[in-house]
């Protein structure tokens, strides 16, 4: 009571101050009031020396645990960083785009040439399935980028498509048959040997009777040709290859037509024998035939020619495959078919006319592709094989060219064939 009279009177009261607070263990509620009221005022807790470390947590300055959880988070950004993957390069992007565009390419391509021959009929499929070898150079296009950008389903899909490809294509590029040297000398000679088992052949579309007449029959004389098939002749045409002078190396021809305008004809080295107008009986065109006898051997030559697969004639287009294909039938005449099919070994309506009879002259040689159409287009190169040369069972083949005739949309096909 004494020392707060004084307090409050003011004598001696910074003595009297001091002695309360030395005495304030043996009056704690005095020491506590004077606690709260420097917790209570941040400016208390900064003036004492031994209370700084809690005014550093209350306040939270300087707070090392704040520093350390700062550290922790960019540690674990660094983390997450680390684990995402970066993104890929353009090139990469680019290489992985043209990938897929090929390969789906590639594949569209190989579907369509696996359809049955009535779906292939469908409008457009008979282009798109006579340029089925290509599939195979734009496939191995397609794993190229797709290495490169890592994709490694369009790979699988590229390389599933090279194979199937090469297995269709390698009769083309695997000799089946081969030409005798007796064959081979016998084609080689100044001037064709018609008593023998071996000729030169040849075929050609003449393109509405617009080729160059004058080169074909120097063609002729120089390849030594023994029988010869053309195409869309014309009476013009005609009298051109006469005034060329054909008859000076194939003195015997049949050509007939359908229409009064177009037509086809065959030209022989030798007599043909039993000429007819038509051999197939087609809806397409009128396809003569005559026999050629080679050293005791008749052989039936056709010179063909079918509806082009266009805009409308689609049907049409197939139904003229399937007439030829009753030619299997014949068993007592030996063929050879030369023309221009409008069609390749990848169409299905093709083969079936094969079947286990016929055989597809370069097939059996194995040289290589005879792309014949289009030859009148440059730069663009012929691509697509559809005239052919077509043998009957037992017969080979070889020494397969392909040769340009100005003014025509196909170039000429020419071989060797052995009948024996």
């Amino acid at each position: 009571m004494v020392a707060r009279t004084n307090g409050r009177t003011g004598n001696d009261g910074g003595s009297r101050r001091s002695t309360t607070h030395s005495g304030s263990a043996s009056r704690p509620a005095t020491g506590t009031r004077t606690t709260r009221v420097s917790r209570s005022t941040g400016a208390g807790r900064t003036s004492g020396g031994g209370r700084s470390g809690g005014t550093a947590r209350r306040s939270g300055a300087g707070r090392p645990t704040g520093t350390g959880r700062s550290n922790g988070a960019g540690r674990s950004n660094r983390k997450t960083r680390a684990s995402v993957p970066p993104s890929p390069s353009p090139a990469r992007r680019i290489a992985g785009v043209l990938a897929w565009a090929l390969a789906v390419t590639s594949l569209t391509g190989t579907l369509a040439r696996m359809l049955p021959a009535d779906l292939q009929a469908l409008p457009y499929l008979p282009v798109l399935i006579a340029v089925t070898p290509w599939f195979a150079l734009c496939a191995a296009i397609a794993l190229a980028f797709a290495l490169a950008g890592r994709r490694w389903i369009a790979a699988l899909a590229a390389v599933a498509c090279i194979v199937v490809q090469a297995w269709w294509q390698r009769p083309f590029l695997s000799l089946s048959s081969s030409l005798s040297p007796a064959a081979i000398a016998a084609v080689s000679g100044a001037s064709a040997n018609t008593r023998d088992a071996y000729a030169r052949v040849m075929t050609c579309n003449v393109y509405k009777g617009r080729a160059d007449a004058a080169s074909i029959v120097k063609l002729v004389s120089e390849q030594r040709v023994e029988v010869l098939a053309l195409q869309e002749t014309t009476d013009e045409f005609v009298q051109a290859l006469d005034e060329a002078g054909i008859r000076d190396y194939l003195p015997y021809s049949q050509v007939s037509t359908s229409d009064g305008v177009y037509g086809n004809g065959l030209w022989s080295a030798t007599p043909l024998g039993d000429p007819a107008d038509d051999d197939v009986n087609s809806s397409a065109s009128f396809m003569p035939g005559g026999t050629v006898t080679f050293d005791g051997t008749d052989v039936r030559f056709v010179s063909v020619h079918t509806t082009s697969p266009t805009r409308g004639y689609w049907r049409q287009w197939k139904r003229s495959l399937d007439e030829l294909g009753l030619m299997r039938s014949h068993g007592n005449v030996r063929y050879v078919f030369m023309g221009d099919f409008n069609a390749t070994t990848d169409h299905a309506s093709f083969r079936g006319f094969l079947g286990d009879r016929f055989s597809d002259a370069a097939q059996l040689a194995g040289h290589g592709f005879t792309f014949t159409w289009p030859a009148d287009r440059f730069p663009l190169p012929r691509f697509a094989g559809i005239d052919h040369v077509v043998l009957d069972k037992g017969m080979t083949a070889g020494q397969m060219q392909v040769k340009r005739i100005p003014g025509s949309d196909h170039a000429a096909l020419l071989a060797t064939i052995a009948v024996g």
